[in-house]
């Protein structure tokens, strides 16, 4: 495997665009006589001089003050010209210096990538390191997100199944040979040190994203592009802002592990799970804050294991759960807060497994079932409180389904 991908150069953000000697002092000589000017007739207006006191003689006094003058004004020319000089000085001080250390990490990051594309495992590994660490250090946004762009290149790359469910392969009516259980098992070694490299990445995205923006090592504000993944490890972004940037799990596949959102805040940015299939893993919003993102599970399938949004604030965002299907999981709203932006089920289908809003309150229009089709799930809404959600009780019908409970006074029979 391969990964020849070189970082985006920033050099045009870092290019110097300084004016030349002379124009530079002729522009900072005029702002100086303008300042001055304007301090001195400034004072002269706050300290209300009439006029100035003409005299036809020039005493040694006067002589000696204008001797001062000429002198002090020689001087502060020189300062100024010190001063530009220093400042030019400088600014190439810093391009030189921040060329050097984009030279110095496209050499690493060369070398990082060669290692993540080795066909050993363990120099892989370190090739996800490296990489990390040069996110880290990375000298601007750019480099950091051309680092992270790798490591979430590998994980969409495909990669062969787990050879333990996989049949030995043996002639018929015989025995396996010692060389054929070998090379079996060196597969299976092979999967799971390849897999490893996976979780690694996994767990590294999480524990950077994890770190406040603005502060080192911080992901936050960065894209993550994980379509199409397959996520079979655990992955915690509990207590994680997503303010900026773009995260895509787009059809993506939650297949084991625990994938934690708990404590999140969706303030900004997007949020993408659209296509995502659920099947087997823990996905946990708990106390979760939706408060100005836009977070889309459109067409995702729950078919198993558990996602719970408890305690989470649905206040200001758009939450799309259009046309997804609830097949098999255990979905848990319990004690939601849903008090303003859109939470939508519009045309989901719950066929199956168990979606519960036990606790959860509800506020305006804020979450509609318009279209949504319930003909298996056992879906809770008892215990609720505030207005039934917009489109649920056309949705549910009449009579309604044994598998649906609802609040007494959201019945047909108590409208």
């Amino acid at each position: 495997m391969t990964l020849n991908r070189r970082p985006r150069s920033t050099s045009g953000d870092r290019e110097l665009r300084l004016w030349k000697v002379g124009r530079a002092l002729t522009i900072t000589f005029a702002a100086a006589v303008l300042v001055s000017s304007s301090v001195f007739y400034g004072l002269v207006y706050l300290l209300d001089f009439q006029e100035i006191d003409k005299t036809a003689k020039l005493d040694s006094q006067t002589l000696f003050d204008l001797v001062k003058l000429s002198f002090g004004v020689v001087a502060g020319a020189g300062a100024l010209v010190a001063l530009v000089v220093a400042y030019r000085r400088q600014r190439v001080d810093e391009a030189g210096a921040h060329r050097e250390a984009t030279r110095l990490h496209t050499e690493r990051f060369t070398a990082a990538v060669e290692q993540l594309g080795s066909e050993s495992p363990a120099v892989r590994l370190g090739g996800v390191h490296a990489l990390a660490g040069l996110a880290d250090d990375a000298p601007d946004k750019g480099l950091r997100q051309t680092c992270i762009d790798v490591l979430c290149a590998y994980l969409r790359l495909p990669f062969s199944p787990d050879p333990a469910h996989l049949p030995d392969p043996l002639p018929d009516g015989t025995s396996p040979s010692e060389e054929r259980r070998n090379a079996h098992q060196d597969k299976k070694d092979q999967y799971r040190a390849l897999r490893e490299v996976r979780h690694t990445i996994l767990r590294l995205i999480g524990e950077h994203y994890r770190i406040p923006q603005g502060t080192h090592r911080s992901w936050q504000g960065c894209n993550l592009d994980l379509t199409g993944v397959t996520i079979d490890s655990a992955m915690d972004f509990t207590g994680a802002t997503f303010s900026s940037g773009a995260v895509n799990f787009a059809n993506a596949t939650f297949s084991s592990g625990n994938v934690r959102f708990s404590g999140a805040t969706f303030s900004g940015g997007n949020v993408r799970f659209s296509g995502a299939t659920f099947s087997g893993s823990y996905m946990l919003f708990d106390d979760a804050t939706f408060s100005g993102s836009d977070v889309r599970f459109v067409a995702t399938k729950f078919s198993s294991g558990q996602v719970r949004f408890s305690r989470a604030t649905f206040s200001d965002s758009n939450v799309d759960l259009f046309a997804a299907t609830f097949s098999g999981s255990d979905v848990r709203f319990t004690g939601a807060m849903f008090s303003g932006g859109s939470v939508r089920f519009i045309a989901t289908t719950f066929s199956g497994g168990s979606v519960r809003f036990d606790r959860a309150t509800f506020s305006g229009d804020s979450v509609h079932f318009d279209g949504a089709e319930f003909s298996g799930s056992d879906v809770h809404l008892t215990g609720t409180t505030g207005p039934a959600p917009t489109g649920l009780l056309e949705a549910v019908g009449d009579p309604v389904p044994p598998e649906v409970r609802l609040r007494p006074d959201w019945l047909p029979s108590a409208q």
